[in-house]
């Protein structure tokens, strides 16, 4: 790893893990993006941009050199409005009314280690050694405006962290209307855009499509990251696949309405930016105030999109997840919402945690319903005080009974929402978001705490810590239920109104810090309707997710399968549930639900108390087998082996670091009459090392695994599968 400085040619280069990026000074100060990609040992790619004569309708800054156009260059930060005509990275409006502005480098450092975002998420470094930061800075001396862009490069990571800050160094206020966190200019634009979408109970499909002349753009306006887009956007050669082919890709570090397109110009160039959705964004900056942009995480792979799942998964796994768990197995855990939804008391819940002691689950979890008068959800979100009519002992007693059992004891709460029939609402009606004289919409019945508001922060705080110090609790799920209307803020001065989502985001971040902070022996699973703020800013404050709110596995498999693209395993809930399945009405195997939710942070979401006797013995047996397992699945490198949006069967893999075990799944949809002979072919194992098939005495090499592969025996029934572990013979 290295970040150096060429004075002579004035040109950067970064060195991180095994991928280059290059930037250099052009004219008199412009920043100009030369090469991301492969290592490159930077002999002369200083002198290998092209240039050609532009006609009139390209200006010209420089009349002395008509082949210089900011309307071709590719640039590192670009603006609009001095000759560029692409989308800029970056838009403010001055004191007098206008909108332009041109920076231009100044300085540069280059520090050890890599500096924190002030009061957001962001990946991390834990000793100097770890990583270099690049700061560059701009400045336009008439707008008296500064620009610091940084960049971070890994020693063992293939990723380039970036983000820019924005100084006002005037006596007059200036407006920032958009202010991206990362902007690449790619000098073709044969690619493919790949992304993940999808909707409540249906997240992070995978879609890929050609890019054509124009922007194609993904985003969201809900005030979350979102069910419907997810912050991440790749551009791959058309030849990618999942080990071969150029991957460039943008994720963003951030929990609030998003941007990110790709722009193909004129000249068959492609634009790629991220960063916080400019609609219905502005952001005041009085004399010398400064706004920080969220961290856009680069990545860049050689080796397809498996290559660059890795990559994000290393990452994310130990430099942007925190904390006592970080590193540590999760435990399996019985969680009660579909077991009970709201109707339950102490001996109902003791029942469900009584079987699931004799089966070997770790954690029972308390959902939704423990509160206020909180028996459906129209009520009681805010009145965080425990219902005593079901809970007649408080948590604290009904935590005694249930570590009494030798399970751990969990709490579900969602503490940004608000009730309009709750006490909390009753006192503070302008505690939500809203905007005056206009209606208050409400989704699930609830509106949104306005989190922009420091009272409002410190009573949640406030009340969270008295709860969470109330009894032993080991385990949090942090739920938000609704995306954001009418987003106005009591206290915000109207000038300051368009500031009120990001203020949000920024004052949830405060509020997360703060509370995982106090309490580090806490596990915390984030949820918002299950995937709807699958995030890298999420992961930050807790390290695993709540996937989707769907729990059939079939449904599973595209929503697992698109999750993983960008992030790791360990960050997933996966839990078997009953059947018919409450979302889909689906009835599949419990051999098949197990397999596909042992491939996450294992669970279960039903009534362990009512099954048949066989039943519970399976639900034993599968309990055994990942705790033996979970350390792989959790910390293990995966590759993804056959994709549910490619045909009927779907497969994966984990594999040890040190290549000495393996676990794969096969799923197969539907049955197929007299079809044809099947074998698995595995990937990332040791090819001169023999590995022994578990439960039998079969013995095979590594290199037969992967080139010939396990054949898969015939399966009976729709929504079957195997399930394969090998160790080192």
């Amino acid at each position: 790893m290295a970040i150096r400085y060429d004075e002579k040619n004035r040109t950067f280069y970064l060195q991180s893990g095994k991928t280059s990026y290059v930037m250099q000074i052009v004219k008199d100060g412009y920043l100009a993006h030369s090469f991301w990609g492969r290592t490159i040992r930077g002999t002369a790619i200083h002198g290998m941009t092209p240039s050609a004569y532009r006609p009139s309708f390209n200006p010209n800054p420089f009349p002395e050199d008509e082949r210089f156009t900011l309307d071709a260059l590719p640039q590192e930060y670009p603006g609009y409005g001095t000759s560029d005509f692409r989308s800029p990275a970056y838009q403010v409006r001055l004191a007098n009314g206008t909108t332009i502005a041109e920076f231009k480098v100044k300085e540069h450092r280059i520090v050890a280690g890599k500096p924190a975002l002030a009061g957001l998420p962001s990946v991390y470094a834990e000793g100097e050694d770890e990583a270099q930061t690049l700061e560059i800075v701009l400045e336009d001396e008439a707008a008296k405006l500064r620009l610091i862009a940084r960049y971070t490069a890994f020693q063992d990571h293939d990723a380039i962290a970036r983000s820019a800050e924005i100084v006002n160094l005037g006596d007059e206020p200036v407006r920032v209307q958009r202010l991206l966190s990362a902007s690449v200019d790619f000098p073709r634009s044969d690619y493919e855009a790949v992304h993940l979408w999808g909707t409540w109970a249906r997240e992070r499909h995978v879609a890929r499509r050609a890019l054509m002349p124009g922007i194609q753009a993904i985003e969201s306006r809900r005030g979350s990251s979102s069910h419907q887009h997810n912050p991440f956007l790749a551009v791959v050669s058309p030849d990618a696949n999942e080990d071969h082919g150029d991957v460039y890709a943008f994720n963003l570090v951030y929990s609030g309405s998003f941007l990110a397109q790709a722009e193909v110009d004129q000249f068959a160039t492609t634009r790629v930016s991220i960063g916080l959705n400019p609609f219905d964004f502005e952001w005041l900056l009085e004399s010398g105030q400064s706004l920080q942009s969220p961290e856009a995480v680069l990545v860049y792979s050689a080796e397809g999109l498996g290559g660059m799942s890795r990559s994000f998964h290393k990452l994310y796994r130990t430099r942007l997840c925190r904390g006592a768990f970080r590193d540590k197995e999760r435990p399996i855990l019985i969680n009660n919402w579909e077991a009970t939804y709201f109707d339950f008391n102490a001996e109902k819940l003791m029942n469900i945690v009584r079987a699931a002691k004799e089966l070997g689950l770790e954690l029972f979890v308390l959902d939704d319903g423990w509160f206020g008068r909180r028996n459906d959800d129209k009520r009681s979100l805010g009145d965080w005080f425990v219902n005593t009519d079901k809970l007649p002992e408080g948590l604290d007693g009904l935590a005694a009974q249930v570590n009494g059992q030798g399970l751990s004891f969990g709490l579900w709460v969602e503490p940004e929402m608000i009730s309009p029939d709750s006490d909390l609402y009753r006192a503070h009606p302008d505690w939500c978001l809203h905007v005056p004289d206009h209606r208050r919409t409400l989704g699930r019945t609830q509106l949104i705490l306005d989190f922009s508001r420091q009272d409002v922060r410190d009573y949640i705080t406030e009340r969270l810590t008295a709860i969470f110090s109330s009894a032993p609790i080991a385990y949090v799920k942090w739920d938000m239920n609704r995306n954001m209307t009418e987003i106005g803020s009591a206290l915000l001065p109207p000038e300051r109104q368009r500031e009120t989502a990001h203020r949000y985001m920024l004052g949830l971040y405060e509020v997360l810090e703060k509370i995982t902070s106090s309490f580090p022996d806490i596990l915390f699973e984030s949820c918002s309707g299950g995937g709807g703020r699958f995030d890298p800013g999420m992961l930050y404050y807790m390290p695993q997710t709540w996937t989707s709110d769907d729990t059939d596995a079939i449904e599973r498999l595209k929503i697992q399968y698109g999750t993983s693209l960008v992030y790791p395993v360990s960050s997933m809930g996966s839990h078997v549930s009953a059947v018919p399945n409450h979302q889909v009405h689906r009835t599949t195997s419990l051999t098949t639900r197990g397999h596909v939710a042992m491939s996450g942070n294992f669970g279960y979401e039903l009534d362990l108390s009512k099954l048949p006797e066989e039943e519970k013995a399976e639900i034993a047996r599968q309990v055994e087998e990942y705790k033996g397992l979970r350390g792989l699945v959790q910390q293990g490198d995966f590759y993804r082996l056959l994709s549910p949006f490619e045909g009927n069967d779907t497969a994966w893999q984990f594999v040890s670091a040190d290549k000495s075990e393996t676990y794969a799944v096969f799923v197969r949809t539907l049955a197929v009459p007299n079809g044809p002979l099947t074998r698995l072919r595995l990937k990332g194992l040791d090819p001169n090392r023999d590995y022994k098939l578990r439960g039998t005495d079969r013995v095979y090499g590594g290199d037969e695994l992967m080139y010939a592969g396990l054949p898969i025996e015939s399966l009976h029934g729709d929504f079957s599968s195997l399930a394969f572990y090998l160790t080192k013979a």
